[in-house]
């Protein structure tokens, strides 16, 4: 593994970790919420409530999805993949890596399919 394939996957386990420990800490704060929630307030109170959890649901989704997102980008650099465009299998440049450690395609691949929709 070369050294730059190496920072990435410190990057990507580091940030596995800490979205490991937010979607933890976030279950806890729900349910500890839903449990203080449960039987009180009248109407106004459970739809405000039921707001909340709508949205902390919706960012526990995203997180749940980058998660999957940071996996798969380790799964590929055990499987010696990591950096090459899953769509046209050109090498991702370094820069787009840095900033999107995750990333599985390259910047023109990333480009057309956003045109296509």
């Amino acid at each position: 593994m070369d050294a730059f394939t190496e920072e990435m996957m410190n990057m990507l386990l580091k940030e596995r970790e800490e979205l490991l420990n937010k979607l933890n800490n976030e279950g806890a704060d729900f349910r500890t919420e839903a449990m203080a929630s449960s039987g009180r307030g009248d109407s106004s109170d459970l739809a405000s409530d039921e707001g909340a959890y709508r949205k902390m649901e919706a960012m526990n989704a995203m997180d749940a999805k980058k998660l999957r997102a940071v996996e798969n980008a380790l799964k590929r650099i055990s499987d010696g993949k990591y950096g090459y465009c899953l769509q046209c299998g050109k090498k991702i440049p370094e820069g787009r890596l840095r900033a999107i450690p995750e990333a599985v395609l390259c910047v023109d691949c990333k480009a057309a399919n956003e045109r296509m929709g």
